[in-house]
């Protein structure tokens, strides 16, 4: 390289204010003389090995120089030198090896559409020319300077100086005879300030353990998948037509070590394993295990987007935990959250000084309600970031799917705000056009990456076409949380049974809407914090009632059209509100209606997933007909469900009055049975029903059916009947 420096180069470089350190440091040719420079600051003598050269220092600076013939020094020579009274230390010099990224990574990357971002930002181990280390690369393009500083150069930003790479706004750096396993951050000098600050890496794929916030040099992964049969099912799955019950799970608080300590991803993976098959869920839902640094967040400030939490083990440990599952038959989905963003200094907030991965002006830029910061949908890196962050948890991580969080906050620029407090889009409206085109975008990549996997949105307006592909207009998700059923049953099942009868169209309402979505009915965390009381102590009435209720709420749940999610603790009616400090309250177990209520569930599972006429046609009209849903003053509700090979007919009673001779209309002539009862004995319940009597169609017409039934209808209870 030839390059003539002046002496004000040498003194950014000394100050570390120097935005292309390769232009000083390293080898280069000058008037026919070949020289190398080094900056090592404390330093007392330095060599090159090769030759054992010796540098000499540039007066009254850090700065060493060798000169001598061309072809001297190799191109990639190491340096020895003595530190600070440290023991001699000899590598190679990051200043004499070539840009690695690639051209065409660094295109993409800027028009946002590198589905693969982190298979080169973040810290990789790289080798060049049979030399191994490890090559960072992290996009700023306000900053003066960024350097790597880590326990390999005592966190001295003057030490390791990156490149930028043109117009990218991408900054790289080899350091050769790195290691995997060092902690690191980033180092930045703001260009218009001159304010420097410290960085965790955005795509560091490890992290040391919270309150600590340093990156980790994440060591490729040793982990040999067993899960293939699964992940090649996963493709081709008709998940549509296919039962889906998920069990909403907090890791730090579903089961705890004998001290309060929290349990690893492979001890986690073998008890949930065992519970969850037990219990008959299809999936489970994990709160974010994506790294943040702040315990009652649950996760939801994530400021490790690339990131296992290190709270419970390692990336492997958490590979490990996800192939467990599926060996066993169990899919898993994680909850991401690309709405919003923490302040925390050492996170994405003002990265390079300025406000880049949000937006300046706090109009746009901020989530009041929960004091967290919102991404710039309109700048392509930070699409691309998040876009890869999904591509990057289904890929390398292998999860079947990513519930994404807060997805009405990113739709509207007014969500939660006052006159004044937000700005109109281009046309005027309250519609965040870049945040539609990110979400369009972001399904379109994963369906294109990972034919499969399931996007799901928690998306809590009326905005049209949540589910529906991205060619019509839609917004390309799978699924959308069937929040105003989740609201509207809960809001019923409130009143006292006495009252049921003047809010019966809460229930009834859903079934107006139910087909215009591919829609997952939600019991979630949180319904079951912040003063909203536990499941079980949402019901009203005496012990008995509130047990009772609660069964009768999962039967019309599991009866009722859409995928199903209950949250942990709710399947066996925990009585305290949950609290991500404390583990469930198992003990209750101890006592029988909390047993009866985790045996109806894991019953309803299993009736769910081998009735074909309560999974296939959750999404179309072909599964659902009504009885009758007039008979408000019984508060009674009755319907049909269809699969193309027949159906089921559920009946609930949402009074606590037992109803005698009570008759609804049948499809067909023939003998029924009923197959589940909520208020059996075995669930803590009464016992009335009708598993003893024979239950024979009559020819009397009913309900617009040809045929009718004469039945008993046990108090606050659900039953589903089959034809024989």
């Amino acid at each position: 390289m030839q390059t003539t420096n002046t002496k004000s180069e040498f003194e950014q470089i000394i100050q570390a204010r120097h935005h292309d350190p390769f232009n000083v440091l390293g080898k280069h040719a000058e008037n026919g003389t070949e020289f190398v420079r080094a900056f090592l600051p404390g330093a007392d003598r330095v060599f090159i090995a090769e030759g054992n050269l010796p540098l000499e220092r540039i007066a009254g600076t850090d700065l060493f120089e060798w000169r001598g013939s061309p072809g001297t020094v190799p191109d990639h020579y190491r340096l020895i030198w003595h530190q600070d009274g440290h023991a001699e230390r000899i590598a190679h010099d990051p200043y004499s090896f070539a840009p690695q990224l690639q051209d065409f990574d660094l295109h993409l990357f800027g028009e946002g559409k590198h589905h693969h971002a982190y298979r080169f930002m973040g810290a990789h181990p790289h080798e060049i020319n049979g030399i191994s280390g490890i090559l960072f690369a992290v996009w700023a393009p306000n900053a003066g300077r960024v350097s790597v500083v880590g326990q390999f150069n005592q966190w001295d930003g003057r030490q390791h100086p990156m490149r930028v790479r043109g117009s990218s706004g991408i900054w790289e750096l080899f350091i050769p005879d790195l290691e995997p396993g060092g902690l690191y951050k980033y180092e930045i000098r703001n260009r218009h300030t001159g304010d420097v600050f410290l960085k965790s890496d955005p795509y560091a794929q490890a992290f040391e353990v919270r309150p600590q916030t340093a990156s980790l040099i994440a060591r490729p992964s040793d982990h040999v998948w067993q899960d293939q049969d699964w992940m090649e099912q996963r493709k081709t799955r008709d998940w549509q037509h296919a039962p889906m019950s998920i069990y909403e799970v907090h890791l730090g608080s579903w089961r705890r070590g004998p001290e309060g300590d929290f349990l690893g991803y492979r001890q986690l993976a073998e008890l949930l394993v065992s519970y969850v098959k037990d219990m008959g869920f299809t999936h489970i839902e994990l709160l974010p295990i994506t790294e943040h640094p702040y315990d009652p967040s649950w996760g939801y400030q994530t400021t490790g987007y690339y990131a296992p939490t290190s709270r419970y083990g390692t990336a492997d440990d958490f590979r490990y935990f996800v192939d467990c599952l599926h060996r066993n038959d169990i899919g898993v989905l994680l909850d991401w959250v690309p709405a919003h963003f923490p302040k925390d200094a050492h996170g994405l907030a003002r990265f390079d000084g300025t406000a880049l991965y949000e937006h300046e002006d706090p109009r746009l830029g901020e989530h009041l309600d929960w004091s967290t910061l919102i991404y710039n949908f309109g700048r392509n890196e930070v699409k691309n970031f998040l876009l890869s962050s999904a591509v990057f948890w289904l890929e390398e991580m292998h999860l079947d799917g990513l519930r994404v969080d807060a997805v009405a906050s990113m739709l509207y620029l007014d969500y939660s705000r006052d006159e004044g407090q937000w700005i109109p889009n281009r046309y005027g409206g309250r519609e965040n056009l870049e945040a539609l085109d990110f979400l369009r975008e972001l399904n379109a990549a994963v369906h294109q990456e990972q034919p499969g996997a399931l996007m799901i949105a928690e998306e809590s307006t009326s905005w049209p076409q949540v589910s529906r592909p991205t060619w019509t207009g839609g917004l390309g998700f799978d699924m959308k949380w069937n929040m105003g059923w989740m609201n509207d049953t809960l809001s019923y099942m409130a009143n006292e049974p006495i009252h049921r009868s003047y809010h019966h169209g809460m229930l009834t309402f859903s079934m107006l809407y139910a087909f215009t979505e591919n829609f997952l009915l939600p019991f979630s965390h949180d319904e079951v914090v912040h003063g909203k009381s536990s499941m079980l102590y949402k019901m009203p009435g005496d012990e008995w009632q509130r047990f009772a209720n609660l069964r009768a709420l999962y039967t019309y749940m599991f009866c009722h059209p859409g995928k199903k999610l209950l949250f942990m603790g709710t399947e066996f009616a925990q009585g305290e509100e949950w609290s991500s400090a404390a583990v469930l309250d198992w003990y209750v177990l101890d006592y029988p209606y909390h047993r009866g209520v985790q045996s109806l569930v894991a019953d309803l599972n299993g009736l769910y997933r081998r009735t074909a006429a309560l999974y296939h046609y959750e999404f179309d009209w072909r599964g659902f007909e009504w009885i009758d849903c007039h008979d408000s003053g019984n508060s009674v509700l009755s319907f049909l469900r269809r699969s193309d090979t027949g159906f089921v007919i559920t009946v609930i009673n949402f009074t606590p009055v037992p109803r005698y001779g009570y008759r609804i209309g049948v499809p067909e002539p023939g003998e029924y049975q009923e197959i589940l009862n909520s208020d059996a004995d075995c669930y803590g319940g009464s016992n009335i029903g009708n598993g003893s009597h024979q239950l024979v169609a009559e020819d009397i017409p009913w309900m617009n059916q040809a045929h009718s039934l004469s039945l008993t209808l046990p108090p606050l209870a659900g039953i589903v009947l089959q034809l024989k």
